[in-house]
């Protein structure tokens, strides 16, 4: 069996890089200072056309609670997300994208849109069908919980 390594670390020097650079596109131009965190709870808001609690989105997005509570503390002050009690359980709260929300979300599409659209474009739709269910296996193998040892 060959070593794997240097493959490996390329690969993942690659995907970090990447990561990197989109966030760093999409930021710049994400309107109203938005950020890529902001974006992607109204999207998923948005899409998942239904309440969450804070916990299930912190859980859909990896990331701690008190990271979902600051992010939807910003969202809520900017008008883009409803926050209430959760009728069933006074220990818990629910959140709901806003008319104002929906707007954002869909500026945010309207400019990461041409972005994206070019970068696909110039790599070439083969490439990127390609490149789409290893990065979906990668991803499916990271979200698997980490052994024990």
């Amino acid at each position: 069996m060959s070593d794997s390594s240097p493959l490996a670390i390329s690969l993942f020097s690659e995907l970090l890089t990447a990561d990197q650079l989109l966030r760093n596109r999409l930021t710049r131009v994400l309107p109203n200072k938005m950020e890529i965190s902001h974006f992607s709870v109204l999207n998923q808001l948005a899409r998942g056309g239904s309440e969450k609690t804070p916990a299930q989105l912190a859980k859909l997005f990896h990331v701690t609670r008190g990271a979902m509570t600051n992010t939807l503390g910003k969202l809520e002050a900017a008008g883009y997300v409803h926050i209430r009690p959760d009728w069933d359980d006074a220990r818990r709260k629910q959140v709901s994208i806003s008319p104002a929300g929906l707007a954002a979300r869909d500026a945010a599409i309207a400019a990461i849109t041409p972005l994206i659209n070019e970068m696909v474009e110039e790599l070439g739709d083969g490439k990127v069908r390609a490149a789409i269910p290893v990065l979906r296996e990668l991803r499916v193998k990271l979200e698997e919980p980490e052994p024990r040892g």
